[in-house]
């Protein structure tokens, strides 16, 4: 069912480059997703966004799809209601994604938990792209985010399930850039290290829990002097979905604060 609630959404100055551009983004109620949804409304994007449970409030020109991404049912039902509302697609954002932190360690990550890990942070984008990829190809045009992690790169144990999906979600956005750029259609990743958010605020006290730290000093290891923000992941998704990026496919934008030591 689709649901459209106003609030007041920001303004941004000069032209509007993602004017009349159809967008489906996932797990855009809150956090990332929601900073997500209101940078490319602002910038003149058709935004449907999803997840479980609809919020209390959504920007003017939302429209909001209950949806789960963790079955094949319920992406194809997303898809579909995405589609009816927009008449067809030009940007997909993968955004949605949860894990639960297992203080004990890797070993006591339950067979289920895996498997919801897999379907939620990796699978739920993939089986999204297959519907809505196809359209893409055809208009001969598109551009697909998906927002992965970068517990992809140094998990800890009590996170190995979350780490695991994203890294297979990394290693298949390159693939199907790959295949898709000579139809038009370019696929980046967007890494995000530690950001603000309802969900990893949660998993990070968790985390400080087991390891017997603090949430400061979680913050503390990055360079910049802060833990991210929605909008600092909603700027690069934007960038990325823009003609300013046709010339990037295939990419995996980090942004961290400088806190992956990775080459």
């Amino acid at each position: 069912m689709v649901q459209n609630k106003s609030s007041s959404t920001a303004v941004l100055d000069g032209p509007r480059e993602l004017e009349g551009k159809r967008v489906v983004l996932t797990g855009g109620s809150r956090g990332i997703g929601a900073a997500i949804a209101e940078r490319l409304l602002a910038d003149g994007a058709l935004v449907v966004t999803t997840a479980r449970t609809a919020p209390a409030e959504t920007p003017d020109g939302l429209e909001f799809v209950t949806g789960d991404v963790r079955t094949p049912r319920g992406i194809q039902a997303i898809a579909d209601a995405a589609i009816e509302h927009l008449g067809g697609v030009d940007v997909v954002v993968n955004n949605a994604g949860a894990a639960r932190a297992y203080p004990a360690g890797s070993l006591a990550i339950e067979p289920d938990e895996w498997q919801d890990a897999l379907d939620v942070n990796f699978l739920a984008a993939v089986r999204l792209n297959a519907a809505l990829a196809p359209r893409m190809i055809e208009q001969g045009s598109g551009a697909i985010v998906n927002i992965a992690s970068s517990a992809a790169f140094d998990v800890p144990g009590p996170m190995l399930h979350y780490g695991a999906a994203k890294a297979a979600l990394i290693a298949y956005s390159k693939g199907l850039a790959t295949e898709l750029a000579p139809h038009g259609v370019r696929v980046n990743t967007i890494t995000p290290g530690h950001v603000a958010s309802p969900g990893a605020d949660e998993v990070r006290e968790g985390l400080a829990t087991a390891f017997g730290i603090t949430v400061s000093d979680i913050h503390a290891t990055v360079p910049i002097g802060r833990i991210g923000r929605g909008d600092d992941i909603a700027e690069a998704v934007a960038y990325l979905v823009s003609d300013r990026a046709a010339y990037v496919a295939g990419a995996n934008l980090v942004v961290d604060g400088g806190e992956q030591r990775r080459p």
